[in-house]
């Protein structure tokens, strides 16, 4: 049974949220996970350019501080995006993340973009995985000692939830690596919704979209799977056609991240922020209103496990009102599945402990 540690968001004049954070750290015993002159990848993910959902760039100075009075060499880092946005190439991203306050002047360190200007620098990881014998992740990230994954805990339209666990499968993956994860995901249009607004067009970034008589279409030959149009359609008439098993896409990702620490096992911790919990990835240019009240941070060297206790913790909330659940849903109702039903979200933690990344068994230790 792994350990959990959590704190809620309660303080005092003589204890802070950034105290809190610390505290946090030294639970999960960062100093012990961190050599003399480490390279320590804090992997986090920079907020697309209007949304508000991200994490406060001051959570990362503590972060880095810590990890700076550990003896190592902490870099903020990301990578590239499949769509297109702010983040799709390291000049842009790297704007977006100065722009979104994650500047050297705040957070005391480096910013790397970890697959290099336009996402193609990866090493190839060989792995064994059901559906993947070798991994593409983020040159910065493969050759860093350490890895510390930050993660805005939230809903997400393609897994369910994202947590530790995509922050690092999807998030360390080159573009090679993304594309190889969406593959088996291709959008279908409602014909009879579609109004033809054009919207969907300013998502994609293959030019798979087009639209005539006001309805769009899309050429599955040139779609690459991204999904960002899914959540941008103003009328819902673009869903999920899963022309494989659902479940692949979600394997993809759980042997992506057994790629990303592999090397880092004993070396990589996982801090979940469980507020402003979002229907939504932070890779949109908005954040909808959150689904639960804001809960806590949780930090743990078992990604599995972070992620399920962060799962529970959601789930055993009361949902707020006006927001993307459109039902009230009580304490112990499943709140991904009110608002992406289709989508099995256990199938990324059972897979994920299957692959001996760790366990869905855990104990929450409160401090």
């Amino acid at each position: 049974m792994a350990k959990v540690y959590f704190t809620d968001l309660r303080t005092t004049p003589k204890r802070n949220m950034l105290d809190k954070v610390v505290e946090l750290m030294d639970k999960v015993r960062i100093q012990s996970k961190i050599r003399p002159n480490d390279m320590v990848a804090v992997k986090l993910h920079f907020g697309e350019m209007g949304n508000t959902a991200y994490l406060r760039p001051v959570f990362l100075r503590c972060i880095v501080k810590r990890l700076k009075e550990a003896g190592g060499k902490p870099f903020l880092t990301d990578t590239n995006t499949l769509y297109t946005g702010s983040r799709s190439d390291a000049i842009s991203h790297l704007t977006t993340a100065i722009h979104n306050g994650f500047d050297f002047s705040c957070v005391e360190c480096p910013i790397i973009i970890a697959d290099g200007l336009k996402g193609a620098s990866g090493i190839r990881i060989p792995i064994e995985g059901e559906v993947l014998k070798e991994v593409n992740i983020a040159r910065a990230i493969a050759e860093a000692d350490a890895l510390v994954a930050v993660t805005h805990f939230k809903a997400h339209e393609l897994s369910g939830f994202g947590g530790s666990l995509k922050n690092i499968g999807m998030g360390c993956a080159t573009r090679e690596g993304k594309l190889v994860q969406h593959s088996t995901v291709a959008p279908k249009i409602n014909r009879e919704i579609c109004k033809g607004c054009r919207l969907c067009l300013d998502y994609c970034s293959s030019g798979a979209i087009s639209v005539t008589a006001k309805k769009a279409s899309i050429n599955e030959k040139k779609c690459i799977g991204c999904g960002e149009c899914i959540i941008v359609c103003p009328f819902k008439a673009i869903e999920i056609d899963w022309n494989e098993s659902p479940d692949i896409f979600q394997k993809k990702m759980m042997e992506y991240a057994l790629g990303a620490i592999k090397g880092k096992e004993k070396r990589s911790v996982f801090i979940n922020f469980v507020v402003q919990v979002s229907p939504a990835c932070d890779c949109y240019s908005h954040s909808d209103s959150p689904i639960v009240r804001d809960i806590g941070i949780l930090a743990s060297d078992d990604p599995v496990a972070i992620d399920a206790a962060s799962c529970d913790l959601v789930n055993n909330e009361i949902s707020l009102p006006g927001t993307a659940i459109k039902h009230p849903l009580g304490k112990g109702e499943d709140k991904w599945r009110a608002i992406y039903p289709a989508i099995d979200w256990n199938i990324q933690l059972d897979h994920a402990e299957k692959l001996g990344l760790g366990t869905r068994k855990y104990s929450l230790v409160k401090i």
